[in-house]
């Protein structure tokens, strides 16, 4: 019986190394918009210069075609495994634009206060950021798309966002044509919390569109100019 056992389990083991790599199965988590594609993704599953598929599951690589598929600036994070039918799967999480600059050059800020390329597969609807802005130095711009992202009353309203020479922030609002200065990101919340009792104020007196710049860089007043 123990040869039995030993035998059969050389068997499954020995077919299962051999087993060939059937056409890869490509998972994306979390957002449905698409920003790489299948096709994208499939290609860069190549081992050898070659593609996985028909190969031996004994001479995949896995944690190198994790490495390639990491190292595309669309992909977040992907993890890479193989199930005991040989079906060879590839789970893809994208990062997620929350900002799209527009400048010298063109390329979105993820959630993560980084980089990402634009995408030919999909157009992200975040605030379009100008004025005087670094690739290597999104700190700031990261930081007032991240507050806008978390805060329903600004996701609603702000469409753009400028960043001036001196580092100060300006707001633009979607329906409204006045600029809103946030001057530096210290003291933010409270800035934001006045901005929210001024628009209420002046949404109720229909003054909204009475004037031109609403300034929030004193963080205790909202100082505003008339057209």
């Amino acid at each position: 019986m123990l040869v039995l056992v030993v035998f059969l389990y050389a068997f499954s083991n020995a077919r299962n190394t051999t087993r060939k790599i059937s056409k890869p199965y490509i998972q994306f988590i979390g957002d449905e918009n698409l920003y790489i594609t299948h096709e994208t993704v499939s290609k860069l599953l190549i081992q050898n210069q070659e593609p996985v598929t028909n190969k031996p599951k004994e001479i995949i690589d896995l944690n190198r075609l994790e490495s390639a598929l990491n190292s595309n600036p669309m992909i977040k994070e992907a993890q890479v495994f193989i199930g005991i039918d040989g079906l060879l799967t590839a789970e893809i999480e994208q990062k997620k634009p929350i900002a799209r600059v527009s400048t010298n050059a063109s390329y979105y800020v993820d959630d993560q206060g980084s980089y990402m390329p634009l995408s030919t597969n999909h157009t992200a609807r975040v605030p379009l950021v100008t004025g005087m802005v670094m690739k290597n130095d999104l700190a700031n711009v990261y930081a007032i798309a991240k507050a806008i992202q978390s805060d329903a009353f600004l996701k609603k309203h702000v469409i753009g966002i400028h960043q001036n020479e001196n580092k100060s922030i300006d707001l633009k609002f979607r329906l409204n044509d006045f600029i809103v200065e946030l001057g530096s990101l210290t003291v933010l919340d409270k800035k934001v919390n006045n901005l929210k009792a001024f628009y209420q104020k002046a949404m109720r007196d229909k003054t909204l569109d009475d004037y031109s710049v609403v300034n929030l860089k004193f963080d205790n007043q909202v100082i505003c100019t008339k057209k």
